[in-house]
């Protein structure tokens, strides 16, 4: 999700897992505070929300640097680009949105972990 809203219906096909197992574990996330949802009509466009908490959003920011280099992590996002660009590739339910890229986070996404702005308050 890396600096985008994220309908299911991609997750489902680029991770090859269930609707169920991905709701579930997106669910676990926005109850932890690091994923929010957004309903437009029957979709849900999931995205990553950094903690207000400088430690939590320390922590996030870490993990989220490691996995730039996870090479299966780089496979999965350069899926979502293709998909983005070309959903007809993917077998999504008609009318799907394309993931929607998030300003901030994007940028957020392709900066050193220690340039990623933390809330001190």
């Amino acid at each position: 999700m890396a600096g985008r809203e994220v309908c299911v219906c991609y997750f489902v096909q680029i991770l090859r897992q269930g609707q169920p197992k991905i709701s579930r574990h997106l669910a676990y996330l926005r109850k932890a505070g690091i994923v929010t949802a957004r309903r437009e009509g029957k979709w849900m466009h999931y995205s990553i929300s950094p903690p207000a908490d400088a430690a939590q959003a320390s922590i996030l920011a870490s993990v989220l640097a490691s996995l730039r280099n996870d090479r299966k992590m780089q496979a999965d996002l350069a899926k979502l680009d293709r998909a983005c660009c070309a959903p007809q590739r993917l077998v999504v339910p008609e009318g799907a949105p394309r993931p929607a890229l998030l300003g901030p986070l994007r940028k957020a996404w392709k900066r050193p972990v220690n340039a990623i702005p933390v809330n001190e308050s």
